[in-house]
């Protein structure tokens, strides 16, 4: 009886043994991944980017217009959509 026990214990061991080599060996290579293939090129890829000078806003008919950022100033507050809806003309 003892001796099937031992037996038991000892597959069972080796199937952890193997499972745990198994998923140390998955963790080496990925670690492996990330040192050689994880630096970041130095190239830019994109353009860098330009404020722009005009801003498109609605005119009180409804057109689309643009305005520069240079003639408008600093709103202390925003509007409310009640008033808002009361400025546009139909």
């Amino acid at each position: 009886m003892n001796e099937e026990l031992l037996k038991e214990t000892g597959k069972n061991v080796k199937t952890r043994r193997k499972a745990l080599t198994g998923i140390g060996i998955l963790s080496v290579f990925s670690l492996l991944k990330l040192i050689f293939f994880g630096k970041k090129n130095d190239a830019i890829s994109c353009a860098p980017s330009v404020q722009p000078t005009t801003v498109k806003m609605l005119s009180q008919d409804g057109k689309l217009v643009e305005v520069d950022i240079a003639y408008l100033g600093k709103s202390p507050q925003k509007i409310s959509d009640k008033e808002l809806q009361e400025w546009i003309k139909k």
